[in-house]
């Protein structure tokens, strides 16, 4: 599965590149496929035409960093492809094997969410498959209440294809839910050993068309900061920015938080919100998620 998974990787990014860009001429007769040819690719990275044929098709299974980064130099790979390329060609079968172990959050995570909190700025944890691992009142008032859904369920991933308030939440929903796509699938390259990822992409694939699609794009993202349009049912509209931590106990962990510029009409509308969570207020995110989210797979 994994070796499919890098012989369609390649074969995506090959298809990409368009041969006059890349100093390659004599197209007039046409051709089958769009990109770049093997061979055509195999030349671009130095190697041999035989040598790209067998890593594509899965036959030579341990190439060098050399070789890797010369392929990853002429498909034009950013970091954040070149990362999954890597990932996807030492994925050996003896990893394969290894078991997935179970996420928990650090209770001094849990801490900074309740004091994100009181600066009225959502924040949630995910973890591997973009499982919600802890969330805090904030965001469980913007985006969803997470915590009352059934453990298996806890998955932004779910939550953007399958929950039709998530379409309603994001005005530019296409490239909110490609972009998820495109982070599942670098996840996938890091964990092909995990069973249960494997089981949400074939659940999303079989219910969501787009999904389906954007899966096979083979795009992968890796999100650092950024910003994100909100419409909320309460408080309207609301342009958010992000960062994307990785927490030091587990790499694997992303701390999201969303935050506005004091005095914007983003900020007032996050402080509405905030005061019409706390009057339907839940417990919060530390205690409700304790014990839950902490023994989530």
């Amino acid at each position: 599965m994994v070796h499919a998974e890098l012989k369609e990787f390649l074969r995506s990014r090959r298809a990409r590149l368009r041969p006059e860009e890349n100093g390659i001429a004599g197209t007039a007769g046409g051709r089958r496929v769009p990109g770049l040819r093997r061979e055509e690719l195999a030349r671009l990275a130095g190697i041999s035409v035989d040598y790209y044929v067998r890593l594509e098709q899965g036959r030579n299974l341990n190439p060098s960093d050399a070789v890797l980064d010369a392929i990853a130099r002429a498909l034009r790979l950013d970091d954040t492809e070149r990362a999954h390329l890597f990932a996807l060609a030492r994925a050996t079968p003896a990893r394969r094997r290894r078991p997935v172990r179970p996420q928990g959050v650090a209770p001094a995570t849990y801490q900074l969410l309740e004091t994100l909190d009181e600066a009225v700025s959502p924040a949630l944890v995910l973890g591997r498959r973009l499982d919600v691992l802890a969330i805090n009142r904030t965001a469980r008032t913007l985006v969803g209440d997470f915590l009352a859904l059934p453990a298996r369920e806890r998955n932004y991933a779910r939550f953007v294809f399958l929950d039709a308030a998530a379409r309603d939440l994001h005005p530019d929903w296409a490239a909110v839910a490609a972009d998820t796509v495109a982070t599942l699938r670098l996840d996938a390259g890091r964990h092909p050993d995990d069973p249960a990822l494997g089981a949400l992409v074939g659940e999303l694939s079989v219910r969501d068309e787009d999904f389906r699609r954007w899966w096979a794009d083979h795009r992968v993202l890796a999100r650092s900061n950024g910003t994100k349009r909100y419409h909320h049912p309460v408080v309207g509209d609301l342009t958010l920015t992000y960062q994307a931590l990785t927490l030091p106990d587990d790499p694997d962990q992303t701390l999201f938080v969303y935050t506005a510029t004091s005095g914007t009409p983003a900020h007032t509308a996050l402080r509405l919100l905030a005061q019409w969570s706390a009057e339907t207020a839940r417990p919060t995110a530390a205690s409700a998620t304790d014990g839950a989210a902490r023994k989530r797979p």
